[in-house]
This record gives C-alpha cells, sequence and structure tokens, in this order.
C-alpha cells in the first residue's frame, strides 16, 4: 500500500510539474493530415515537420483504432475514447444512424468531444475548425464552436485558416486537409505522387505556422501536427502497420524538445492532451490519458 501510495505521488508530481510548464499557453493549433503515414515523412522532403521534431516531441509509432477509416479515427481523436465507446464505426455513421449507441451523450447526442469539453468549462474560448473532408463536420457538435468552415481544396482550407489565425487569434483550432488521403486512394501509398502530396501538405503546415509567427501569439501556442491512419496499396481499413501507425507531433511552450517519445500513443490522447493543455477536466466517459513524456520536465 506504501508502495503504490508512493507511485502514485510521483506520477502527480511529473504530471504537476509537466502543467506547470504549459501554464503560460493560452492557444492551440491543430492540423490533421488525412491519411498521412510515417514512411511518407521517411520518404518525402518535409523541412518544416522535422523542424517542428527537431523542437518539440514526437513519435512515428503512434496508432489508430480499428478499423483504418477515416470517420472512426477523428472521432477517436477529438473524442478521447476508442468506436467502442463513441459507436463511431464506419464512414457511413451519422449523429441519427449508427449502429452501435455511444455510451455516453453530450450535447448533440453525441459522444462529447474536446470541442463541447472545452465549451463547458471555457466558455469564453473562442474554438475554429477548418476540414477540407466533409466527412469531418459531423463527428462534432456544431453549434459550439464559434466558426466552421468546408474549403473545397487543400489549398483554400490552408489560406482560410492562416487568414482565421491573423484576424481572430483563436484558442482552439482545428485544421484538417485531406489531398494526401486522396493521393493514397489515387496512386498508392508509397507512391511517388503520394510522396509529393506529402511535401505540399509539409508546405501547407508552414504557411499556417507562418500565420502563428506573424500573429503575436507564437510564444503562448502548442501545436499539433497528428493523422487519422496511414494506407495500403491504394486503401486503408485493414489492419496492416502500414495502415495503423500514425505519426504524432507536438511543439510549444513547455515541450521537450527533440524528444522521441517512447511511450506508446494512441490517437486518442490527441483530446486528452489538448484538455490537458488547457487545463480542463476530460469527460467522464473518456479513456484517453494525455501524453505526459511530450512536456519538459523541469
Amino acid at each position: 500500500m506504501k508502495f503504490m501510495s508512493r507511485a502514485y505521488l510521483i506520477l502527480l508530481l511529473a504530471a504537476c510539474s509537466a502543467r506547470a510548464q504549459v501554464a503560460c499557453v493560452e492557444h492551440v493549433v491543430v492540423v490533421g493530415v488525412d491519411g498521412l503515414a510515417p514512411f511518407g515523412i521517411e520518404a518525402a522532403e518535409t523541412p518544416v515537420l522535422d523542424s517542428l521534431m527537431r523542437r518539440g516531441a514526437y513519435t512515428m509509432h503512434a496508432r489508430a483504432v480499428m478499423p483504418t477509416s477515416s470517420s472512426s479515427n477523428w472521432a477517436s481523436m477529438i473524442m478521447g475514447a476508442g468506436p467502442e465507446q463513441h459507436g463511431v464505426t464506419s464512414n457511413d455513421w451519422q449523429p441519427d444512424k449508427h449502429e452501435i449507441e455511444p455510451v455516453a451523450k453530450g450535447p448533440g447526442g453525441i459522444f462529447p468531444t474536446i470541442f463541447s469539453a472545452m465549451r463547458e468549462q471555457r466558455p469564453d474560448a473562442h474554438i475554429a475548425v477548418l476540414h477540407h473532408w466533409d466527412g469531418f463536420g459531423r463527428l462534432l457538435e456544431r453549434d459550439l464552436v464559434d466558426f466552421i468552415a468546408n474549403p473545397k481544396t487543400e489549398d483554400l482550407t490552408a489560406q482560410r485558416a492562416s487568414e482565421y489565425i491573423l484576424e481572430h487569434k483563436p484558442a482552439f483550432l482545428f485544421v484538417h486537409l485531406d489531398h494526401v488521403d486522396h493521393a493514397g486512394h489515387e496512386t498508392g501509398w508509397r507512391s511517388t505522387e503520394y510522396n509529393v502530396a506529402v511535401e505540399k501538405a509539409d508546405r501547407l503546415i508552414g504557411q499556417i505556422l507562418k500565420a502563428v509567427d506573424n500573429s503575436s501569439i507564437a510564444d503562448r501556442t502548442i501545436v499539433l501536427v497528428v493523422s487519422d491512419h496511414g494506407g495500403k496499396n491504394k486503401s486503408h481499413g485493414g489492419s496492416t502497420m502500414d495502415e495503423i501507425e500514425i505519426p504524432w507531433i507536438i511543439a510549444g511552450p513547455g515541450i521537450a524538445a527533440g524528444k522521441e517519445i517512447s511511450a506508446p500513443v494512441d490517437t486518442y490522447q490527441t483530446a486528452a492532451t489538448i484538455a490537458y493543455i488547457f487545463g480542463i477536466k476530460q469527460p467522464d466517459a473518456w479513456i484517453a490519458r494525455p501524453v505526459l513524456e511530450a512536456f519538459a520536465s523541469k
């Protein structure tokens, strides 16, 4: 019992120390790149992502949930839980049409997301979402965000995200880019065209980061670059390592520099990590824990 108490105390002190490192953070920008696999980053020229990894923490071995479909994984990422809990089991899922009921329902009758958790506990926070894939918009409580848009191209998505940062400086911005997934389906994951799409994603992420730098909020902003799944041949949804392994990159104040995360990272930990940064309580139905190893120790 004494050992357990001591271990718990050590864990608690580590969490408190890490939390103190991000106390100054007021903004989080998440850029989700659909279909971005670690082998794509390795094969392509990605100076922006390379720079983020040098000044932040990362793993190329994070895991998607099963099935490796887009809806299941974007939902898990923002809902802090897996399909068994939130019920989003395929791209056919709709809030009012699904096979598995969520174990808990929040606003809008869906499993609670990071957006609803933040709105409840930080009611004045400015929250915005720009999603290239139109299917992303049905996975969250649209009425609870200040701005949501579905630009028709990846270029427009990055452009509008950059403009939005400069004009509004949102507390929480989620940007979704879809073109890498398109390239995978059209020409195959690991194809030359796929690698070219990854390089374009790198440039678009750089465009968004430049807006952060030019908006005077860089020293108070944490950036996350994430993906929903990888791919094999011209598809995904299966159970191969090419499909299930995804990159997870985080950089900003209080984040360990050049830190390769050794602990396992699951995609649903993204929501928990964002909640941790903002100091908000996770919904009880979430199963995720924040990725504490990513944070700098004193």
